[in-house]
């Protein structure tokens, strides 16, 4: 059987034909979407359990040779944590957020794994690492869809950016997409085939045009976005080779994640020391700040969480002219509470979807700790990053040397009133479509399936 992946930043989703159309597929938790979240009770136990969930293959052979002594010792771990009474599972999706937030300082959590596939600088040892996150990540998300549809998946066409989060450009497009390959084959695909996700999207609205038009399609997600500039109709749509309809197309990292850090950043952040000073009358360093909430980036997090880092963080206490909120920040490194400062801040932009102020709760870092939030600031904050999608969308339309008939804006971050009231503002006689902003990419993964598998 053969199926459309949306392995996302944000979510996970797998759609499927069902009389006639793509319909996304139940992933456990009565939802089609699985927020891309993983939690282990230690990172060495990821391998112990791939051990037993993997299915039978010579890959899953070569793999136990090359991981033997990672697997013995996650299997000692395992058989010391169920001695404590501790769960040994992994856990996926809102499950893992739970366990997460329920003791911040405990096991290996890790949020949208595929912001890390590109990364400059990784060694084998973490290469391996995202590879086994990302093939425990397609194990549980495929045997849920198979236990749905009640058959075996064996054929998938799966989502990529235009351009992975990574500095290296092609080079680090082509460490993502073979972590991809070796994780999908692993966790039991037979065939596996890769479209852009801009593109995927544009096939979902494709469908419901009955006349050929010019259609840019601005897929914000959870990491990156992606621009395309498509011609799109009856004239194209059964077409296997598309890429002369492709007339221009960019991506960058920028994603939800990216808004919710700068909001993070510049709305909650100071209630932690920024844009403050220090007793010399010298502004406050915030490269401690940015890295504490930088959770997409390898490097932040760990120079954030470092020994070092402790060290440097009492002396900045010492030099504050408000001690009490670098006392704060040492809590976020101690507690290991990044994710859940970047969450309260993700939250936060949610809420202001539908109202003009919100308060946002910091009590799990000090009681009564909080500040009201608007959708001014969140405006503000997402400045920045709008300048960057507007760029894109230059750089597209001069490839293009065209103008599209409509705007089609799809992905999660896309929801946002800040982007779509700043695309209307940028494009006010362009007419502008709203698409299914989790569901749109995945529907047309699964349209680009059949044409390649059936």
């Amino acid at each position: 059987m053969f199926v459309g992946f949306d392995y996302g930043t944000s979510n996970c989703a797998i759609g499927a034909f069902e009389q006639g159309q793509p319909k996304l597929i139940t992933l456990g938790e009565q939802d089609a979407l699985l927020p891309s979240t993983l939690y282990a009770p230690e990172r060495e136990t990821i391998v112990a359990w791939l051990a037993q969930a993997l299915p039978d293959s010579s890959l899953k052979t070569d793999w136990l040779k090359k991981r033997g002594p990672a697997i013995l010792t996650g299997k000692r771990i395992q058989q010391e944590l169920k001695l404590d009474g501790i769960d040994t599972n992994l856990h996926f999706g809102s499950a893992a957020l739970q366990r997460y937030l329920e003791e911040p300082e405990e096991g290996y959590y890790i949020k949208s794994p595929k912001s890390f596939l590109g990364a400059t600088g990784l060694n084998s040892i973490q290469l391996a690492l995202f590879e086994d996150i990302v093939t425990a990540m397609f194990c549980h998300i495929k045997q849920q869809a198979e236990q749905q549809l009640q058959q075996d998946i064996t054929q998938t066409v799966i989502g990529r950016p235009v351009n992975f989060q990574g500095l290296r450009g092609e080079q680090s497009n082509q460490q993502a997409l073979k972590i991809l390959t070796q994780a999908g084959l692993k966790a039991g695909f037979k065939d596996i085939e890769f479209q852009f996700e801009p593109n995927a999207a544009g096939f979902a609205f494709e469908a419901e045009l009955n006349q050929d038009q010019k259609v840019l399609v601005v897929d914000i997600g959870g990491g990156t976005t992606d621009i395309s500039l498509m011609e799109m109709g009856p004239s194209y749509n059964q077409l296997l080779d598309r890429q002369a309809q492709i007339l221009g197309h960019s991506g960058e990292r920028i994603g939800g994640n990216d808004f919710d850090i700068n909001f993070a950043l510049r709305g909650l952040m100071p209630l932690f020391g920024l844009d403050s000073a220090l007793t010399t009358g010298k502004p406050m360093p915030s490269k401690a700040l940015f890295d504490a909430v930088a959770i997409n980036d390898v490097g932040s997090q760990t120079r954030f969480y470092s020994r070092e880092n402790q060290l440097a963080l009492k002396e900045l206490r010492k030099d504050s002219l408000v001690p009490e909120q670098i006392q704060r920040l040492m809590h976020v490194q101690q507690h290991k509470q990044s994710y859940q400062l970047v969450n309260t801040a993700e939250q936060s932009k949610k809420r202001l979807s539908e109202l003009n102020n919100h308060y946002a709760d910091l009590g799990y870092i000090e009681s009564g700790l909080g500040c009201d939030l608007s959708q001014a600031a969140l405006a503000v904050a997402s400045s920045p990053l709008l300048s960057r999608i507007q760029a894109l969308i230059d750089e597209t339309l001069l490839q293009a040397q065209a103008e599209p008939d409509v705007i089609f804006i799809t992905g999660g971050s896309a929801k946002s009133p800040v982007i779509t009231q700043f695309l209307q503002q940028q494009y006010p006689s362009t007419k502008l479509v709203a698409g299914d902003h989790f569901g749109s990419v995945t529907a047309g993964l699964t349209r680009w399936s059949k044409l390649c598998f059936a």
